[in-house]
């Protein structure tokens, strides 16, 4: 996907011409580059902000080694480099090829040759590279690129040198936690073997669709993959053996990288044959679009000290400014790979700037989108969020900021850039609020800003908390009601937290209205998963701070006036969207159990067959609890626990993991993801009307334009509600 250039990048690094980026995260930028003699160049540059320190100057450098020793065969070929100028760059070729994510977005899980000849090709390049004593410590779907000569293996930001420790904090964990070793997991050592077991996993999400581990929340997945047995749903029963092995929990008992090129492929045809149709357009759509004319500069926001731009050298903006470029995220000692790049192509006429997902009804007559704006989000499903909708705009977080999307339109009406993290904005419905990255000298003080939607810039001073340090790992703006804020931190410094705290502060005087505790008394980290106030109680999930041995996480329920707790309950799964109504809190998981709101005492309780597996986070209207299981979705009455129905036989399940599921409901329909798209059930028929083939979940309604919005890896779309 081709983003344009911002304001304030260069047009020129080294001897290569700036013409698009490719993405952004939180190492550094990669653009689409072209030499003076043409050859067109991945050109990936560390942050500035970076530059200065010498543990990622040292990490950058091992990159540039790392991929100069994995060479052109099955990685990107190194052209140029200079890991010593101030700002360091690496000039690769550019693959034409797509991430292997998006090769099954495309047209779904791979055939099984398929998989055999992409993980021969992988086990072949993971091979040269342990040859050379370098392991790569992040492989996953989105860092392998499907070629029509093979698969290529990419972004080696946090590879190391086997046996070298000193890139990793003691006892941290750098990399994708979905598809981290055990040992990986725990802080410890990542050996050739470690890579294996992420091989595997690469190679389940290629033939299944999924991970080894599934998704939610970067703690909970440490603790399934140090702990939990993988799901090996949907893998093809010939390769069951050789990928259990890969997932052992024992590093020795894996297969060699060897073993696996024997065992996996025979060596039979070109890699190309064993492609899927709809692979194959999408490479050759990618060798078009290099050519075609790239999108304009995104001009600079007004008043702008660094607006100046056209030819010649360009200045350098500031730290402070250089800083909101980068998306922020993650989990303090887990994120060492980017995660974000920028919103550019809006509107969906059938013409556009930008790449759109193919609107082609996989099932049924599915309706055209309203419209599709391509934006770049986070790898990560958990640090993605949902869209914000206020008023007459539609907020997501991108790159360069805070994105804002006119509701009818699709149209992108402005960028407020701010270095911040989902978990940190929140709307009112009517206006949307942010908690900014303060800078590491200045940590004893969090400030709530509302965005200023006329100029696209956080309003004045903000309202600001003392005693609560602004590292976005521990920042959390639960949400926003009646003009109060309710926020969780930490006390103490970003480099030492200190006692986790929940705060309530009325956003009209500035006043702190109250302050306590968890309702955990061991919690050490603010715990908020999803929160919401309904007449007078804030009702939020806290999460345990007992991962080692599993403790459950707490649904909380408080007077929002005093913030003391009323009652909390132990519940199994937790939900980023509370479903409740005047009388019943509605949670998913093994069983469906509603509690009673004025008690939390259990009112009913729909157990779970054992094959059913999870119900997904429950949706509600006119008084039907709506959830979705694997075998597919479920009415109950809201007052009794009564099953109403069933879905019978869908054409395909819902997507997994299921516990990752958020509905919409619309007056006719209920939305879910299914393994092809999104489903809509006719709840007259309870039978399948169509699916809509897109990657987007996180689904938000908006009753009153009847419309919902959902949002991916690469897209957020607007569909009709009915």
């Amino acid at each position: 996907m081709l983003s344009p250039l911002t304001h304030d990048d260069p047009d020129a690094i080294g001897t290569y011409r700036l013409l698009a980026r490719l993405g952004s995260g939180g190492m550094g930028t990669v653009y689409l580059g072209r030499s003076p003699g043409g050859r067109t160049v991945a050109l990936k540059t560390l942050h500035a902000r970076l530059a200065a320190d010498p543990v990622f100057r040292g990490r950058f450098r091992l990159e540039t080694d790392a991929a100069r020793i994995i060479g052109g065969r099955h990685g990107a070929a190194v052209v140029d480099a200079d890991p010593l100028a101030d700002t360091p760059w690496l000039a690769t070729e550019y693959v034409l090829g797509p991430p292997l994510d998006r090769a099954v977005g495309l047209g779904g899980p791979l055939p099984e040759p398929t998989v055999r000849a992409l993980g021969a090709a992988l086990a072949g390049a993971l091979g040269q590279l342990h040859a050379s004593d370098v392991v790569h410590r992040d492989l996953k779907p989105s860092n392998v690129l499907v070629t029509a000569y093979g698969p290529k293996i990419i972004d080696f930001g946090i590879a190391r040198a086997a046996g070298d420790d000193r890139m990793t904090r003691a006892g941290a964990a750098a990399g994708t936690p979905a598809y981290m070793s055990p040992e990986q997991a725990g802080g410890l050592e990542h050996t050739p073997a470690g890579d294996v077991f992420a091989l595997a996993g690469v190679l389940l999400f290629a033939a299944a669709g999924h991970g080894p581990f599934g998704g939610g929340a970067p703690a909970d997945l440490l603790y399934r993959v140090r702990y939990g047995e993988p799901d090996l749903t949907g893998l093809p029963p010939a390769l069951l053996p050789l990928v259990s092995a890969c997932l052992a929990k024992d590093p020795a008992a894996r297969p060699t990288t060897a073993e696996l090129t024997a065992r996996l492929h025979d060596g039979q045809g070109e890699f190309a044959d064993h492609l899927p149709p709809v692979v194959l357009a999408d490479i050759a759509r990618r060798a078009t679009d290099v050519w075609l004319p790239h999108p304009d500069r995104l001009p600079a926001p007004e008043e702008d000290p660094y607006a100046e731009t056209g030819a010649g050298p360009r200045t350098r903006p500031a730290p402070s400014r250089r800083r909101f470029l980068a998306l922020g995220g993650g989990l303090a000692g887990l994120a060492a790979a980017g995660a974000g790049a920028a919103l550019w192509a809006t509107r969906d006429t059938g013409r556009s700037t930008g790449a759109q997902l193919p609107k082609a009804p996989l099932l049924g007559d599915a309706p055209d989108s309203l419209w599709n704006a391509t934006v770049l989000l986070p790898e990560v499903t958990a640090e993605r969020g949902f869209p914000l909708v206020a008023g007459d705009r539609v907020a997501v977080l991108a790159g360069l900021g805070i994105a804002f999307t006119d509701v009818g339109s699709g149209e992108t009406t402005g960028v407020c850039t701010v270095d911040t993290v989902w978990r940190a904005l929140a709307t009112d419905g009517r206006e949307v609020y942010a908690v900014p990255r303060k800078p590491q000298d200045d940590h004893h003080e969090l400030a709530v800003h509302t965005v200023d939607t006329g100029r696209y810039a956080l309003r004045g001073p903000g309202v600001r908390v003392r005693g609560l340090n602004a590292n976005m790992a521990t920042t959390q703006l639960a949400c926003v009601a009646d003009g109060i804020a309710y926020l969780a931190g930490a006390t103490g410094t970003r480099a030492d937290f200190g006692e986790a705290a929940l705060v309530a502060l009325d956003l009209r005087t500035g006043r702190e209205l109250w302050r306590t505790r968890p309702a955990d008394p061991r919690e050490d980290t603010p715990p908020f998963i999803g929160a919401v106030v309904r007449d007078g109680l804030f009702l939020a999930f806290e999460r345990s701070a007992d991962i080692q041995n599993f403790s459950p996480p707490l649904l909380v329920v408080r007077d929002a006036r005093t913030g003391a707790v009323r009652w909390k309950q132990a519940v199994r799964y937790a939900s980023e969207r509370p479903c409740l109504d005047d009388t019943h809190v509605y949670v998913g998981g093994p069983d469906l159990v509603a509690y009673r709101l004025a008690d939390g005492k259990e009112a009913w309780r729909l157990r779970g067959p054992d094959d059913d597996g999870l119900y997904a986070p429950p949706a509600l209207r006119d008084g039907t609890v709506y959830a979705v299981t694997e075998r597919g979705a479920h009415a109950v009455a809201a007052d009794t626990g009564k099953v109403r129905w069933r879905e019978e036989a869908p054409r395909d399940n819902p997507a997994s993991p299921v516990s990752e599921q958020y509905l919409a409901v619309g007056p006719g329909h209920l939305f879910y993801r299914s393994r092809l798209g999104l489903a809509a059930l006719d709840l007259g028929t309870r039978r399948r009307s169509w699916v809509y083939q897109t990657e987007a979940d996180h689904l938000v309604e908006l009753p009153e334009r009847d419309r919902m919005f959902g949002i991916g890896a690469d897209s957020l779309v607007a569909l009709p509600l009915n």
